[in-house]
């Protein structure tokens, strides 16, 4: 590995004077690495940082990527990773015009990392320097603790996709929702609900605290209370309560070990705390680049088509680039492939923008022929959709945008499948052409973990209670038994998961219920008949149970 030469490094200062004058917005220090293309693989499995925490599972990806690269080799083009500065790796064997078309796609990416909000809490951070120093941390815990290391750190990486990454987001911009405010509470509901005060002495006490307002006016409230509780003792241990009920349940899984387990909190367990923190730190880095597959992959994908066609320095090279590009932002007719749905995308959101069609005007019309020659010529399209890059993810991306027209116009359907008995083989057909079942069929492939709660009044202390918030999807019962050993291993005590679970309704056919095929029938001749009940999963000293509720 070593950083590009002076010639590639000259065409990628010009690629980046050509992306600033389009628009795009990234940090001017960048890094640049040439690599072989089977060196290239390696940085995949680790989540495409190089310096990350050694852990088995990143060898055995490893040795999977190396395998499929002696039967198959292939060109990976180039990994960035999301550091302060941008880093990323390219192939020793790329030519220039390839080369430029990939640092246009590498430009758009780091211009959607350090732009897009929900990359926000990772604008400072030097994400390659702090994964160095965690691996350092852990390698020193190996030599000192052994095989316990990776133990915890298999427990941890059961979960680190239960952590509060919308919460972490939060932090700092939203601080009054967090806390009920004293005043609101004590006029509102203190002295009308737990007094029920006359009203006249109801007007008392707003003269009285008005009087206060005047006479100090930056330590006012303080002052105010402080007679407050000599008149009313509980006022405090009310107020506290109420401020504990109104909390957002927690969501952080991985946090609530940090601090709560009894286990963790012990002197000699105190090193497993080092190595959860690491594996949470990890898992929060990438939240966002799951959460935006779409739109960074589609981001990078317009961007390096639109500035590699104008730049003047791949002339000649045209149908060389045309094959490449057909081989990574193609439509896939059956599956999803990201980079062509988020260009795709990107596209129809400036074209209907220009043309004025997020009117009233051009949803009301219902004539087809109407609708496709309607163009006001408003404009605007290229700062609305760097708008979308900077406040939407995934999610919003495809539930705003993905509509009927775009549907129509890329001829768009979701296939199903169904087993020819009569050949042995199986048949893909056309289930619906509806942007809504489209949709659905999108928004199923995103990234959406389970949303455990923790409710610690319904266990004695000190076990530990989690809930399944249940939105439509099960939890996959082989996973279940080896998460919570575990959590318990990790709380130190018995740990419950209440959840939602499928199971064959009165008068189905006995025998195993296909929990996907009941939800989705995508696979399935007759949807199976189910119901679903609430169970509770039980883990103490190491042996699991199962109780229907």
């Amino acid at each position: 590995m070593e950083l590009i030469d002076q010639h590639t490094k000259g065409i990628m200062e010009g690629c980046k004077e050509r992306a600033r004058d389009a628009g795009l917005r990234f940090q001017d220090e960048t890094l640049e690495y040439i690599v072989t293309n089977r060196d290239l693989l390696e940085l995949s499995p680790k989540q495409m940082i190089p310096t990350l925490y050694d852990y088995w599972v990143h060898d055995v990806r490893l040795l999977q990527e190396r395998g499929k690269y002696e039967l198959y080799p292939h060109n990976p083009y180039e990994t960035v990773i999301n550091t302060r500065p941008a880093v990323s790796f390219y192939n020793d064997n790329n030519p220039d015009w390839l080369n430029v078309m990939i640092f246009y796609h590498v430009l758009a990416h780091i211009d959607f990392f350090q732009n897009n909000l929900y990359f926000r809490n990772t604008w400072e951070d030097d994400f390659a320097g702090q994964a160095l120093s965690d691996k350092r941390v852990i390698a020193r815990l190996r030599s000192e603790k052994g095989r316990w290391v990776d133990y915890v750190i298999e427990f941890a990486r059961g979960i680190d996709n239960l952590v509060g990454y919308h919460r972490e987001l939060s932090r700092g911009h939203r601080r009054s929702v967090r806390r009920p405010n004293r005043v609101d509470f004590y006029f509102d509901v203190f002295l009308q609900e737990t007094q029920k005060v006359s009203v006249a002495d109801y007007v008392k006490e707003i003269e009285r605290y008005n009087a206060c307002r005047r006479e100090q006016a930056h330590s006012a409230e303080d002052a105010f209370f402080s007679d407050v509780e000599k008149k009313f003792p509980e006022f405090h241990s009310v107020y506290e309560k109420h401020v504990k009920q109104k909390q957002a349940p927690c969501t952080d899984l991985m946090q609530h070990l940090l601090e709560r387990s009894p286990k963790l909190r012990l002197e000699e367990n105190r090193w497993m705390k080092t190595v959860l923190q690491v594996v949470r730190n990890t898992s929060l880095f990438f939240q966002p680049q799951i959460r935006t597959k779409i739109m960074n992959e589609g981001w990078a994908s317009f961007w390096h088509e639109l500035l590699f066609l104008d730049d003047d320095r791949i002339r000649g090279h045209e149908v060389d680039f045309a094959r490449v590009n057909a081989a990574v932002t193609s439509l896939s007719r059956i599956g999803l492939n990201p980079y062509a749905l988020g260009m795709r995308l990107f596209a129809a959101i400036e074209e209907t923008v220009d043309k004025g069609k997020l009117s009233y005007a051009y949803q009301r019309l219902q004539d087809t022929r109407l609708r496709q020659q309607y163009d006001t010529k408003a404009g605007g399209g290229r700062a609305f959709i760097f708008a979308v890059r900077e406040n939407f993810c995934d999610f919003t991306f495809v539930r705003t945008f993905l509509d009927q027209d775009f549907v129509d116009h890329h001829q768009l359907f979701v296939a199903g499948r169904r087993l020819n008995r009569e050949k042995g083989v199986w048949e893909y057909f056309i289930r619906s052409r509806k942007a809504l079942d489209y949709r659905h069929m999108v928004e199923a492939e995103l990234y959406h973990p389970p949303r455990i709660e923790i409710e610690s009044d319904k266990c004695r202390e000190p076990e530990l209670y989690l809930n399944h918030v249940f939105e439509g999807r099960p939890l996959v019962k082989e996973y279940i038994h080896n998460t919570l050993l575990g959590i318990e291993f990790l709380w130190g005590a018995a740990v419950h998961l209440e959840t939602t679970e499928a199971v064959p309704a009165p008068g189905a056919e006995s025998g195993q219920v296909d929990e996907r095929a009941s939800i989705y029938a995508e696979e399935a001749e007759v949807t199976p008949k189910f119901r679903w009940e609430r169970v509770v999963y039980t883990v103490q000293k190491r042996k699991m149970t199962r109780r229907v509720l």
